[in-house]
């Protein structure tokens, strides 16, 4: 059978080695891991006014990636930290638009870290610009409260890589937080849509390979993805 298609929507780049100019980049590690867990990773390149209905045609899953920051004014606020890194407007416009097409639709969604705030955003939450105790390098050890058996997983304690210096304040309608750090920072959200759709703060790219809980939750994802494509 085919792998199911997982769309991961690009993140921009000032420069690498290997294009010389200007890239669009999808971490190594994430695009091995969502191919781990027997899906096929696909880029697609941010622009603005995107007909999502037409360009996630024979797209199986959206994975929304972490990244870079989300400029504060897409939740009401202006920068107040100096910490505010790589804000693009174009970006922050392609990933809400994404979100609120893929969150009315059956089809499975999955957001890391920046994908998670970025959804948080685009359903009305805001976020934290800059933690008194940043998450970068940092290992956090979650609980998750509800939907263990949804996320595929066969422990409800997680020891989650993260790397994040901001993370939700308040939380949007439509997600369900399901999960915390012992500090008791939002980890997991269940998100209200018509398809599976759920959010993690952390990063389970960085282990899927050592930790068999995090290709668990990615390999939960690429089977509700070849769900949706058997049915559609």
């Amino acid at each position: 059978m085919a792998r199911p298609r997982i769309a991961i929507l690009a993140r921009f780049a000032e420069s690498t080695s290997a294009t010389r100019y200007a890239a669009i980049v999808t971490a190594r590690r994430l695009a091995e891991m969502v191919w781990a867990a027997g899906g096929e990773p696909l880029t697609m390149l941010p622009v603005s006014g995107s007909d999502w209905a037409d360009r996630l045609r024979g797209i199986d899953g959206v994975l929304m990636p972490g990244g870079a920051d989300i400029n504060p004014r897409t939740y009401g606020q202006e920068i107040s930290s100096e910490h505010v890194y790589d804000v693009d407007d174009l970006a922050d416009e392609a990933d809400i638009s994404l979100v609120k097409h893929a969150l009315q639709t059956s089809i499975p969604f999955f957001a890391i870290c920046r994908g998670l705030q970025i959804t948080n955003v685009a359903l009305g939450g805001t976020l934290v610009q800059h933690m008194d105790e940043p998450h970068q390098h940092h290992v956090a050890h979650v609980t998750i409260d509800k939907y263990v058996d949804e996320l595929g997983l066969s422990t409800a304690t997680l020891q989650a890589s993260c790397y994040h210096h901001q993370m939700i304040d308040q939380v949007a309608p439509g997600l369900e937080v399901i999960g915390h750090s012992t500090e008791g920072y939002v980890e997991a959200v269940k998100i209200d849509a018509p398809g599976w759709a759920f959010g993690v703060q952390w990063h389970p790219e960085d282990n899927y390979d050592t930790n068999a809980a995090q290709l668990e939750i990615l390999s939960r994802f690429v089977s509700e993805a070849a769900s949706f494509a058997a049915q559609n």
